[in-house]
């Protein structure tokens, strides 16, 4: 289920997930977002404990990560179970 809405995602949706959690994605953080959850969100349902998210905080302004950082720690705690 969750790999069929994946195959759907379009960078609005995810852009507008972020503003949901009051974080605002500059054009760069955006496109490397989106393009990391369409190339590897297949691996990371199958493993997500070998995600190392702090791998990719160069990507980000250090605000902007902190903020994904735990909003990735808040919903794998939440819905880890389920993977």
């Amino acid at each position: 289920m969750i790999n069929n809405y994946l195959k759907h995602l379009k960078k609005d949706d995810v852009n507008k997930f972020a503003l949901s959690k009051n974080i605002i994605l500059n054009d760069e953080e955006l496109d490397f977002t989106y393009d990391f959850i369409v190339k590897n969100h297949e691996e990371l349902l199958k493993n997500p404990n070998l995600f190392d998210i702090d791998r990719y905080q160069s990507y980000y302004s250090p605000t902007t990560f902190e903020q994904i950082k735990k909003v990735y720690i808040e919903y794998l705690s939440k819905y880890q179970r389920f993977l």
